[in-house]
């Protein structure tokens, strides 16, 4: 073969050659446009979830008479209700309160439901189905059937204008957590705790130094879940900080005497600004929060319920 001959003897194997470059299925769609339409469908339902937020942060930089013109541009944009903030409401006694009473209430809801969680899951005993099934039971009430009796008893124990009753009824656990907690403890191996037992470790000992440091992720979901809660908690604190002093409210019921307060049907100047600064600034600590802690959120409910 000449050399002239080459190209033509390239071409007519090439030709030949089968097409080894995939083809793709007629009516398939490629995976990029799915990929693509995924991503604009979340794009959409998050702008969605975040347009409330955005609306909130507008209103508060916003004048006066601007706060309800639906618009997310303020013009002019007034940082100066940041600082106002703090001399027209005792925002600062309110945000410290909250994080007292849901810091007390997370701490000790998660502690004491552990303990029931753990007795129900390690221990063998008669009728331990059937009483952990009662525990269960008492989620099935409405919170209205018992804030009457539940409130005659803080009554009768003195309470009623205490920050105790806020938090003191967590000492007894939760019937959620507990049951979140139980999941997460029949997932743990439970030869490592017989193996303590045999070393001598009582069942105190091993709860605190092998149970709780295993049982993290689970732990600090129960805080989470229970601090936000306690952070959002209106109407215990609306029914039981019946004092003369605002300085004693929580931060959602500082902000609904701010909404009475700035109402002009109150004889207020309708400065629902101030309103909505409070309000924007007392999601910053829920938000700081889950930051911490979402790798251990999202840890605890991808193992909580698996059993091993």
């Amino acid at each position: 073969m000449t050399a002239v001959d080459l190209p033509a003897a390239a071409a007519t194997a090439a030709a030949s050659a089968p097409n080894s470059a995939p083809r793709s299925r007629p009516g398939r769609v490629p995976k990029k446009v799915k990929r693509g339409i995924v991503v604009v469908v979340l794009l959409i339902f998050s702008a969605g979830f975040l347009y409330p937020f955005a609306w909130l942060l507008a209103a508060s930089l916003k004048t006066r008479g601007q706060v309800f013109n639906n618009s997310l541009a303020p013009n002019p944009i007034r940082w100066q209700n940041y600082a106002d903030i703090w001399r027209e409401l005792p925002l600062g006694h309110w945000m410290f309160t909250s994080i007292v009473i849901a810091s007390l209430a997370a701490i000790f809801v998660a502690v004491s439901s552990s303990l029931v969680a753990w007795g129900f899951a390690h221990f063998r005993f008669p009728l331990r189905n059937q009483l952990f099934t009662l525990v269960l039971a008492t989620m099935m009430l409405p919170a209205a059937v018992t804030m009457v009796p539940t409130y005659l008893i803080w009554k009768h124990l003195g309470a009623l204008g205490t920050w105790l009753p806020l938090f003191a009824g967590n000492l007894f656990g939760s019937a959620f957590y507990i049951f979140l907690q139980r999941q997460f403890f029949l997932g743990l191996p439970r030869d490592l705790f017989e193996a303590a037992r045999v070393d001598g470790a009582s069942y105190w000992r091993t709860f605190w130094q092998i149970v709780m440091p295993l049982s993290r992720p689970s732990f600090i979901i129960v805080l989470l879940f229970e601090f936000q809660a306690s952070w959002n908690n209106l109407q215990a604190a609306l029914i039981y900080l019946n004092t003369g002093s605002i300085e004693q409210f929580t931060a959602p019921l500082g902000i609904a005497y701010a909404m009475t307060k700035y109402s002009p049907t109150n004889g207020g100047h309708a400065d629902y600004q101030f309103v909505m600064v409070a309000a924007l600034l007392v999601t910053i600590p829920m938000l700081v929060l889950f930051s911490f802690g979402q790798r251990y959120f999202i840890e605890g409910v991808a193992t909580t319920g698996r059993k091993g």
